[in-house]
């Protein structure tokens, strides 16, 4: 099946207190909080409407006013935006059942605090080519174990040593594709993440599809996130493109 640019919707999820990044958040929407000249939400939304992503609803709850104050009607980026107000903590899926009859086609799901140059509309076309039921985005980390990491055997004799290893693991980008399919699985004013809705959908024997991202990534959860996002944004010109703030290539509308 295939959709056109203009068919492409994405839901924001904007509504956590981001108590990580206090006291930056203490009287303030994490989703206003500025990298560079511009606060993130409006980063990601420029990013998604250069991306075709025309359709986008905002989840908030915590400070609603002042985010709906800020992004108006969406007009301003090109886009048109509606807003889905949590009067009680409903998790990161949970949300989404209060929008289910505004979502008729697949759709984009994603957290509101994320740096990125992921290109939405090759993860959107990813989706429909593979054809499961979701996709989830990927990022790659690494760890530094900062000691010698020993093997042993049943005995606890020594088998192996790594010093210092760097551990690789592959993480949730905080990006999802979803067919709408999906909604039916989401328990109606109740506390629901989703990670719990995906696994929800893998114990059904639903297809999961996943899509690795090989280049930036950053979720700011926290200050030191918010520190290093301010110094990488001003410097990276792909993430500068992606929100439009530099000369970009928009080829990607079409499918």
């Amino acid at each position: 099946m295939q959709f056109s640019a203009a068919d492409r919707q994405a839901v924001i999820l904007a509504g956590g207190r981001g108590t990580r990044l206090r006291p930056y958040t203490t009287i303030f929407p994490k989703p206003l909080v500025p990298v560079g000249e511009h606060p993130i939400l409006e980063l990601v939304i420029r990013q998604l409407a250069g991306h075709g992503f025309r359709d986008i609803t905002l989840a908030v709850g915590f400070l609603a006013e002042l985010i709906m104050a800020y992004f108006g009607d969406g007009s301003r980026w090109g886009v048109r935006l509606a807003y889905s107000r949590e009067e009680q903590p409903l998790g990161t899926a949970g949300p989404l059942a209060l929008i289910k009859e505004r979502l008729h086609r697949p759709f984009l799901v994603m957290n509101g605090d994320l740096l990125t140059d992921l290109n939405f509309g090759d993860v959107m076309r990813y989706h429909v080519a593979r054809g499961g039921i979701a996709t989830v985005a990927l990022a790659r980390r690494s760890v530094q174990i900062d000691f010698g990491v020993v093997q042993v055997d049943a005995e606890y004799r020594l088998t192996g040593w790594s010093e210092k290893p760097e551990l690789t693991y592959l993480v949730s980008a905080g990006i999802y594709i979803f067919d709408p399919a999906v909604l039916t699985f989401i328990p109606a004013g109740q506390y629901f993440d989703l990670p719990q809705l995906v696994m929800s959908l893998v114990k059904d024997g639903q297809s999961v599809n996943t899509y690795v991202h090989e280049g930036y990534w950053l979720d700011i959860g926290r200050p030191e996130d918010l520190q290093r996002a301010n110094e990488e944004f001003q410097a990276n010109h792909n993430l500068r493109s992606a929100a439009g703030l530099e000369k970009v290539d928009r080829h990607d509308m079409e499918l």
